[in-house]
C-alpha cells in the first residue's frame, strides 16, 4: 500500500517512518481493497505531555476513513489509530459481504 507521510514541526527519523508504513501495511489483511493512506505526524509546542497528533486518512473505494489521536509518543498513537481503523474496515467488510 503506498504511504505518504508527512512530519509538521518536526523531522521524522527512518526508524518512526519505517514504523509507519509497517503498522499500515497491516490493514490489507484486514480490508484488501485499501488505495493508499496519507499520515500526518504533528508536533504541538505545548507543555503537556501527551503533544504527539497523527491523523490517519486511508482512501478506500468511494469512500475516506479519517482518524486522529493524541498521545505521549508517536508509536503510541500511530498503533491506537489504527486499531481503530481495523475496527472500521472490519465493520465495512462484514457491512458488504451480507
Amino acid at each position: 500500500m503506498k504511504v505518504n507521510a508527512q512530519s509538521v514541526n518536526f523531522n521524522a527519523n527512518a526508524a518512526l517512518m519505517n514504523f509507519v508504513q509497517s503498522r499500515l501495511d497491516k490493514l490489507e489483511t484486514f480490508y484488501d481493497r485499501v488505495i493508499s493512506s496519507d499520515v500526518y505526524l504533528k508536533l504541538e509546542n505545548t507543555n503537556v505531555k501527551e503533544n504527539k497528533i497523527v491523523e490517519i486518512k486511508v482512501n478506500i473505494p468511494k469512500d475516506n476513513i479519517i482518524v486522529k489521536k493524541q498521545c505521549r509518543s508517536f508509536e503510541e498513537a500511530v498503533d491506537s489509530a489504527c486499531n481503530s481503523i481495523e475496527r472500521q474496515l472490519v465493520k465495512r467488510k462484514e457491512k458488504f459481504r451480507v
